[in-house]
C-alpha cells in the first residue's frame, strides 16, 4: 500500500512538473512572440517604399584598353586581355550575308556557312576537327546571317595555339564536303516543313513581307525549289566572293598576353594573301511595300490571335534614335503605356510591346503587337493604334519621362557585363562605319532627352494612316470579324510549296 503512495505522489509530482515546465514554455513562447512582433513594427515603421530609396549616381563606365592593328593583307585586328578566367575566344566578322544571294538560291548563303565549318578542311576531316575540339573543350563555329559572316573560336588558354589553328583552317581551307552539304540542305527542308507550327513565327515572317516586299533579301525565304538549285560549286563561289583579309574584322579576347598573341595570329593568318578587287558590296535598296491595310492568316486550330502592326522604320545613326528609344520606354514595359492601358486596365493582352526598332545600314521597322484572345482581337488593334495615336496627341508626363529615361540608362551598364560585349560593339561599329564611341554619344543624348523631343519624334516618324495590320488567328472565333477594322481584309496563303496541304497545319 506504501509503495502506491509512493507511486501516487511521484506521479503527481511529475504531473506537476510537466505543468510547470508547459507553462515555462508557453510564457517563454509568448515572450518570443512579443519580442518579434515589436521588431516586426519596428521594421515596418523603418521601412521606406521603394520610390524612396535614394540610390547612388551610377558610375561612368570606361572602356577598357584594347589594341587595334590591321595586318598587311588588310585584316584589322582587335585585342583585349582579360585575365580573370583561363579561356580565349574570338570573331571574325566578314563582310557579306544572305542579303547578297541570288534572289533563285536563296538559302545559299545559310548553307556556305553552316557547311564551312561541318564540311571539315583540307587538313582535317570534319570528325577529326570534331574530335580535336571536343579532347580540349573547345569550340570553333561559323554562320552567315542576313548582314554579316561570323566565325568564332573559344578555348582554354593552355590550348588557345591549337584551337586557334584549327580556327584558321577553318577560315582559309573549307572544303565544303558533299556528304555534309547533303545532310545541310535535309535539315533545312525540316524546318520549311515545319515553318508554320508558330503563330508567332508565322506573323513574324509574314510582316516583313508586307513591310519590305515579297522579293526583298530582308523578308524573302528559303523554299524547296530555291534549295534544290543550290549545289557545292556554289558555296565554293559565294565563300570566294567574300571570305578574304581584307574583308573581315577579327577581334580576340581573353587570357593572353598581346604580344604571343599578335605573332600567333600574323604566323597563321598573316600569310593570306589579299584580294586586291575586293570592294564594299552595294547595299539593296529598301522602301515600303505596303502602306496601310489590313491582312490575315487563318489557322482554324488556334484558340487566340498573333497581332502585328507597324510601317517601315529608320536606322541607328538617325539624330533622333536616343529620343526615338526613350519613346519605347514610355510605351514598352511595366509601367509603360501599351502594358499599363491595354494589358493591365483593359485586360486585351496575355503580352503587349510597341517600338522603334532600327537597323545599322538600312531601315528598320516600328513595330507593335501582342497576343490576344481570338474575341478580343479587334479590340486590341484599335486600343494600340489609339495608344500610337495619343503618343502624339498627349505629351509624357514628367513621371514618364523620368521613368523611360532612368529604365533605358540604368540599362546602360549591361552593354559592358563583360569585356567581350565591349569588344563585339566596337568590332560592329567599325563593320557598319559607326564611330568607337558612338554608345556614349547615345548615352548623353538619351540623358539630354525632354518631354517635347519625345512627342516630336512620335509626331515626325510615326504614321498611324501608314500602319499596316497583320492578324494570325482562327478566322471563325475572332468575333466581331476584321472587317471591323478595314471593309477589305486580304488573306495571306502560307501554304508551303512543294507539300501537299494535308501535311501542313
Amino acid at each position: 500500500m506504501h509503495r502506491y503512495e509512493v507511486k501516487g505522489k511521484r506521479l503527481m509530482q511529475f504531473k506537476i512538473s510537466n505543468g510547470k515546465r508547459l507553462i515555462y514554455v508557453l510564457m517563454f513562447a509568448f515572450a518570443f512572440l512579443l519580442l518579434t512582433f515589436d521588431f516586426s513594427l519596428a521594421a515596418t515603421a523603418a521601412a521606406k517604399h521603394y520610390t524612396d530609396l535614394q540610390l547612388p549616381a551610377l558610375p561612368a563606365i570606361k572602356l577598357p584598353k584594347y589594341e587595334r592593328f590591321v595586318l598587311q593583307n588588310g585584316m584589322v585586328v582587335y585585342l583585349l586581355e582579360d585575365h580573370e578566367l583561363p579561356l580565349v575566344s574570338g570573331t571574325a566578322l566578314v563582310r557579306t550575308g544572305s542579303r547578297w544571294e541570288p534572289a533563285e538560291k536563296v538559302g545559299l548563303a545559310g548553307l556556305t556557312g553552316t557547311v564551312m565549318r561541318t564540311g571539315g578542311t583540307k587538313k582535317h576531316s570534319a570528325d577529326e576537327l570534331n574530335e580535336m575540339l571536343e579532347q580540349r573543350a573547345a569550340s570553333v563555329e561559323t554562320s552567315i546571317n542576313e548582314a554579316t559572316g561570323n566565325a568564332d573560336f573559344e578555348a582554354l588558354s593552355e590550348d588557345v595555339e591549337t584551337v586557334f589553328g584549327l580556327f584558321a583552317e577553318v577560315l582559309r581551307e573549307p572544303v565544303f564536303a558533299q556528304e555534309k552539304l547533303d545532310l545541310a540542305k535535309t535539315q533545312v527542308k525540316g524546318g520549311i516543313n515545319r515553318r508554320n507550327d508558330d503563330p508567332n513565327a508565322i506573323a513574324s515572317r509574314e510582316f516583313k513581307k508586307l513591310i519590305y516586299g515579297q522579293e526583298s533579301p530582308y523578308a524573302r525565304t528559303v523554299e524547296y525549289e530555291t534549295l534544290d538549285r543550290i549545289n557545292r560549286d556554289d558555296l565554293v563561289k559565294f565563300y570566294q566572293q567574300y571570305f578574304h583579309p581584307n574583308n573581315i574584322i577579327l577581334g580576340v579576347v581573353g587570357d593572353f598576353d598581346s604580344k604571343k598573341m599578335r605573332s600567333l595570329i600574323q604566323s597563321k593568318l598573316g600569310n593570306w594573301q589579299r584580294n586586291p578587287k575586293m570592294t564594299k558590296p552595294q547595299l539593296p535598296e529598301v522602301s515600303a511595300a505596303k502602306v496601310g491595310g489590313v491582312f490575315f492568316v487563318n489557322q482554324p486550330q488556334l484558340t487566340q490571335s498573333s497581332v502585328l502592326l507597324g510601317h517601315l522604320g529608320g536606322k541607328f545613326d538617325s539624330p533622333d534614335y536616343a529620343a526615338l528609344d526613350v519613346l519605347n520606354g514610355v510605351l514598352n514595359g511595366f509601367g509603360g503605356r501599351l502594358f499599363n492601358e491595354v494589358r493591365s486596365r483593359q485586360g486585351l493582352a496575355y503580352s503587349v510591346y510597341g517600338q522603334w526598332s532600327p537597323r545599322f545600314d538600312y531601315p528598320g521597322i516600328f513595330l507593335a503587337g501582342g497576343q490576344t484572345r481570338s474575341d478580343a482581337t479587334v479590340q486590341f488593334v484599335k486600343s494600340l493604334q489609339a495608344e500610337i495615336k495619343r503618343t502624339q496627341a498627349q505629351p509624357v508626363t514628367a513621371k514618364e519621362l523620368a521613368f523611360a529615361k532612368e529604365s533605358t540608362l540604368n540599362s546602360f551598364v549591361f552593354n559592358f557585363q563583360d569585356p567581350s560585349q565591349t569588344l563585339s560593339r566596337l568590332m560592329r561599329y567599325e563593320y557598319y562605319g559607326y564611330p568607337s564611341d558612338f554608345l556614349f554619344r547615345y548615352q548623353k543624348a538619351v540623358a539630354a532627352t525632354t518631354a517635347a523631343d519625345v512627342q516630336r519624334v512620335a509626331k515626325q516618324y510615326l504614321k498611324p494612316e501608314n500602319l499596316v495590320t497583320l492578324v494570325v488567328g482562327n478566322q471563325t472565333t475572332i468575333q466581331p470579324p476584321l472587317t471591323g477594322l478595314a471593309k477589305q481584309v486580304m488573306p495571306i496563303d502560307v501554304t508551303i510549296p512543294g507539300i501537299q496541304p494535308q501535311a501542313q497545319n
